[in-house]
């Protein structure tokens, strides 16, 4: 056991503060994991939590010292990179893959396949996690992610998407005939029935945390597949609202081909959806212009494409 040491001048601060200020070099997410974990006990018997604020009253003392995880290097995933320089990566992620992993132990993940690719994007972001990745699709979306490859530039793009003036454009397959284009807006929640599954906050009086979604969309062609009439769409997204573009484009009544969560029509052989991330806009935090990249689309939504008459 280590004791921590305590002055009045430590009383009622919040203990996660306290530990930044004894290892200034650890991150918030591993100081965070590290109280969570019940390694920091007070003198009553109590494991402590990040929000317990000192007391004087008590002594603290800690199971173990405290080390920053890292995330382990992959090289067996291969990485599309569609454009890179001194200040940032791009990349055309593949369906079927996470951009970071849930725990420090996972390495199948993107941001493992970053780290082999190159090494000193490990730090930068604001977790141990993060290795970079400035935003994130979900594990069946492809399409382009973009990462930074310092904190700098890291701080300064995250600066942009937290403003909202990143312009990122996706292809959507859709089930329906769409012919006008249209923004559609909700308070989305996390299905407090369904755990990983969003809901029109607005339908349920139990959710937690509503959060505001935007979405505009521009329908591309209108053909049939398997019988049914199916819309391509160019959507644009507002907002970063977890499972956004498939939660709201289903409760507008054209859920996303191949989505099994939010309704989608099913194809035999395509066992994901059709949701990629085609294109993003920004300003480029050393050049101070503004750049597009786009990221084409994957060979298995082009084999399906043409197969739609």
């Amino acid at each position: 056991m280590i004791p921590i040491e305590i002055t009045t001048a430590n009383e009622g601060i919040r203990l996660d503060a306290l530990i930044a200020s004894y290892y200034p070099h650890l991150s918030r997410a591993t100081i965070k994991r590290f109280i969570d974990q019940g390694n920091i006990l007070r003198s009553d018997g109590k494991k402590c939590t990040k929000g317990d604020k000192i007391s004087l009253l008590y002594t603290y003392m800690l199971t173990k010292e405290p080390v920053e995880q890292t995330l382990q290097p992959n090289p067996d995933i291969p990485l599309h990179i569609l454009y890179e320089d001194e200040a940032l990566l791009a990349i055309n992620k593949p369906a079927a893959i996470n951009c970071q992993p849930n725990k420090i132990d996972e390495t199948d993940t993107l941001a493992n396949a970053l780290l082999n690719y190159c090494s000193p994007l490990e730090g930068v972001g604001d977790s141990p996690l993060t290795c970079g990745i400035l935003h994130r699709i979900d594990f069946d979306t492809s399409g382009l992610i973009l990462v930074a490859k310092n904190q700098s530039i890291y701080n300064q793009l995250r600066e942009q998407f937290a403003a909202h003036t990143v312009e990122k454009h996706y292809a959507a397959l859709v089930t329906g005939r769409i012919t006008t284009p249209t923004k559609l807006e909700h308070y989305l929640a996390h299905n407090p029935r369904c755990p990983g599954r969003m809901v029109d906050a607005s339908q349920w009086h139990d959710v937690k945390r509503p959060m505001y979604a935007a979405t505009a969309y521009e329908p591309r062609w209108q053909r049939q597949l398997q019988n049914h009439p199916v819309s391509l769409l160019d959507v644009t997204i507002f907002t970063g609202v977890t499972h956004q573009i498939r939660a709201q484009l289903s409760l507008a009544g054209y859920p996303i081909v191949g989505d099994k969560q939010y309704g989608g029509l099913q194809i035999e052989g395509f066992p994901r959806h059709f949701l990629h991330a085609a294109s993003a806009q920004f300003i480029h935090p050393l050049t101070q212009r503004s750049m597009t990249l786009q990221a084409p689309l994957q060979k298995d939504l082009t084999k399906l494409l043409s197969k739609i008459k």
